[in-house]
């Protein structure tokens, strides 16, 4: 089983396994810590690109179990052709949702209230006050419901919002209230104020947030996207924000890392944080507990916990 924490410093990790570590190192280069053939488990190493996530996939023959430490699995989808048969793909539902909701929240009334301009004030030694808009009576619409949303939600509760919307890619009612269908969104979007991206990137949710979508938004509306960068169309997002008429605050962006020079950089309205919804003091104790757990149902033969998908018969 591969590791992308050292062994030593997860306890209560089952016995029997050999465990060996590798996070792919600084340069995402380093060393096999061993023959990828011989892993059945693989922890795919957190906050690494894309290629040195998925490096040794090809190699791992007679994989298993692919674990992230990720809401998200799109890395890893986008290479499942290297993947053999029969290999279950499991995310880390329950590791991030208390910091990307506490992220959310924070770009949320940030923007609202202005917070970036104090910041540059401060900086000039400038006393300037105004009013600004705040979070209480606004109507909030949560575009992707599953835990995140959920978590996001629990925490606009104590900012007496007028109402909260809720989205997902199917139908369903909860203790809170009824969660819509993607094909609702028209007719939700012109009520909200404030609109949370937290939806996983797939087929039905990539350029979700496209022109068409971002007219439908009321005016002075604020877009915040804790989600990945490729559900908005960047270069419409820009359209909007350069004519004043909506903000956003993003903590993912398309592409990602955002370069120099790029225009989203200077663009009125906007804040932007460097995708750090998940990486918190949070994070480890928590994927810790994750991997104790799900390692453990694997070796004693019990069902894993946040199973995505399990791949195909036919290896491409």
């Amino acid at each position: 089983m591969w590791l992308p924490i050292p062994p030593d410093e997860i306890a209560g990790l089952p016995a029997g396994p050999n465990y060996l570590f590798w996070d792919g190192g600084e340069t995402g280069e380093q060393e096999f810590p061993g023959d990828p053939a011989d892993c059945v488990v693989y922890v795919v190493p957190y906050m690494k690109r894309q290629p040195v996530k998925v490096r040794p996939l090809k190699e791992m023959r007679n994989l298993q179990l692919v674990q992230t430490l990720t809401a998200g699995v799109d890395d890893v989808m986008a290479q499942l052709s290297d993947l053999a048969p029969g290999v279950r793909l499991c995310n880390a539902r329950g590791v991030h949702e208390a910091s990307t909701a506490e992220l959310a929240l924070t770009l949320t009334l940030a923007s609202l209230r202005g917070i970036p301009g104090f910041v540059r004030a401060q900086q000039q030694e400038h006393w300037q006050g105004d009013f600004h808009p705040a979070l209480a009576d606004k109507n909030v619409l949560i575009v992707g419901y599953g835990s995140i949303g959920a978590a996001i939600e629990d925490r606009l509760v104590p900012f007496e919002v007028a109402r909260v919307a809720r989205v997902a890619r199917s139908a369903r009612t909860t203790a809170r209230g009824p969660v819509h269908p993607l094909t609702d969104l028209p007719d939700l979007l012109p009520d909200a104020d404030v609109v949370i991206l937290s939806t996983p990137l797939d087929d039905s949710t990539r350029g979700l947030v496209n022109a068409g979508f971002l007219a439908r938004m009321k005016d002075g509306a604020l877009l915040v996207n804790v989600a990945r960068g490729g559900v908005v169309d960047t270069e419409a997002l820009l359209a909007e924000l350069e004519t004043g008429r909506l903000t956003a605050a993003l903590d993912v962006v398309d592409p990602e890392p955002l370069p120099k020079g790029h225009p989203l950089w200077q663009a009125p309205g906007v804040l932007i944080s460097p995708h750090v919804g998940g990486p918190t003091s949070a994070f480890l104790p928590r994927a810790k507990r994750l991997l104790v757990d799900q390692l453990g149902r694997f070796v004693n033969q019990e069902p894993l916990r946040n199973v995505i998908l399990t791949t195909g018969p036919t290896r491409a």
